[in-house]
């Protein structure tokens, strides 16, 4: 009797060291879909970027600069002399519209009014929020900017569609 009593122990022992976990019927990487949201993004980022290109190639009448942060522009009215430039904190006054790649109004400077803005503390247009650090008190900026700087994925749930690149033309007013 000892000797089962002992004999039974090692052999449940033994069959206890030797768990092997279960795994999934299906095994995928966690990390899949990220990757693969990613390589959807890229080829969508191309072709955004393809049409503006496009766009800036037809459009014979005006230089367009492109900017480190993605986004690309050209002055409708440029200010030579050395004026200061906004910078965070500061508050400034503009005007803006946003339009469509193709011109037409989504949004009229009318309707979005005067726009009281303080640089780099507030949400905004995230190319419009780099932008704006580039012009003088006067001067008229033209944006061309792709849905990854604009409103991206999701729009603005009213008039700027998923993934829609936009234009926006802005006038500085004021900086205070």
């Amino acid at each position: 009797m000892k000797y089962s009593f002992l004999f039974l122990l090692i052999i449940l022992c033994v069959s206890c060291s030797k768990v092997t976990p279960r795994k999934p019927i299906n095994p995928k990487p966690s990390t899949t879909f990220y990757f693969e949201t990613m390589k959807q993004n890229k080829i969508l980022n191309k072709l955004e970027d393809e049409k503006i290109l496009s766009l800036i190639e037809n459009d014979s009448t005006n230089v367009y600069l492109q900017s480190s942060n993605g986004f690309w522009y050209t002055y409708i009215h440029k200010i030579e002399e050395d004026l200061p430039t906004p910078e965070k904190g500061n508050e400034v006054v503009l005007e803006y519209n946003i339009t469509a790649l193709n011109d037409s109004i989504i949004y009229s400077k009318d309707a979005l009014g005067v726009k009281n803005y303080r640089v780099d503390e507030e949400d905004f247009i995230s190319a419009l929020q780099k932008g704006i650090k580039l012009m003088k008190i006067g001067e008229t900026i033209t944006f061309v900017i792709p849905s990854y700087s604009a409103f991206g994925i999701t729009g603005d749930n009213n008039k700027i569609g998923i993934n829609q690149s936009i234009k926006s033309t802005v006038t500085l007013i004021n900086i205070k």
